[in-house]
């Protein structure tokens, strides 16, 4: 994971994170990484609208935002 991660952060990708809290609750938040650091990554999260800090052990998927063509961003 941690290397897909790294793949995401060097392309300036969203992404969309399937990811399960301290708690065992599991969300789905669309994130743009912004550092990764020892087993943690930062990450801006929109669902929250602020940046967050996310174990990547947690992390259960990761999946690239695409744009359909001709879609209004």
């Amino acid at each position: 994971m941690k290397e897909q991660l790294i793949k995401v952060m060097q392309r300036n990708q969203l992404i969309d994170l399937m990811y399960i809290s301290k708690d065992s609750s599991i969300s789905k938040r669309r994130i743009k990484i912004i550092k990764l650091v020892g087993d943690k990554f930062q990450a801006y999260c929109f669902l929250k609208q602020a940046k967050r800090t996310f174990i990547i052990d947690n992390a259960l998927d990761i999946a690239p935002v695409v744009y359909k063509e001709g879609a209004v961003n």
